[in-house]
């Protein structure tokens, strides 16, 4: 991510899966999502080719948003791969690594993770309240978003997002995610007052907008 590296932003990541406040989608019908055995568990001992590696990183792109839903073999599957790679934070740099889907959804996953963390601080919530009382609101943000604007409002916004890749429209979710990336910069830098957690949100929206821009391209 430019002179960025996602590091900087998945470190800090507080997760509410899946959503604050909402029911988690389900699935129906059987289970046909997982990762491949073999290269999992040749990848966990270091013995899997840079082409092998792509394809894995292909395939937890596509469960990765699934992970609430998914059998317990997926679930333990995928487990082994980010505990090889050391947590949640080093799979998304992972991810990262990898063109096309992999890194879309790496992007993407760490848009809504501090979404949900610069739900916590006021002076964001202030922010978010200040731009939309200046009539500020994209209309497809206008159309998500409930009129009142509080600590819940960035969750919303990331649970919206968290849905587009449940339902594996990851183009739908870049589209969504770059708007609110734009919106959300401009708030961050006309705030009526400056916090620390402001200044590194709209410096995280503005590498964010390029970044997402960058891999849907590619996807």
């Amino acid at each position: 991510m430019h002179d960025k590296p996602l590091s900087k932003f998945t470190g800090r990541l507080v997760r509410r899966r899946p959503g604050v406040s909402r029911p988690a989608p389900e699935r129906v019908g059987p289970d046909t999502y997982g990762l491949d055995e073999d290269k999992t568990l040749r990848f966990a001992a270091d013995r899997l080719g840079p082409e092998e590696e792509q394809r894995l990183a292909e395939e937890v792109a596509e469960i990765l948003p699934l992970g609430w839903s998914l059998s317990p073999r997926a679930k333990e599957r995928l487990y082994t791969v980010s505990s090889h790679l050391g947590g949640e934070p080093q799979l998304l740099d992972w991810l990262d690594r990898h063109p096309g889907l992999p890194r879309l959804t790496a992007r993407l996953t760490a848009m809504t993770g501090n979404l949900d963390r610069y739900s916590d601080d006021p002076s964001v919530v202030e922010a978010v309240r200040a731009a939309r009382a200046e009539g500020a609101l994209p209309a497809e943000l206008e159309e998500l978003l409930p009129p009142q604007t509080d600590e819940e409002t960035l969750s919303d916004l990331a649970y919206r997002i968290d849905s587009l890749l449940f339902e594996q429209r990851t183009g739908d979710a870049a589209r969504l995610a770059l708007t609110a990336a734009d919106w959300l910069r401009t708030a961050a830098r006309q705030a009526p007052s400056r916090s620390p957690m402001l200044d590194e949100m709209a410096e995280f929206m503005a590498h964010l907008h390029e970044d997402v821009r960058q891999a849907g391209a590619a996807v």
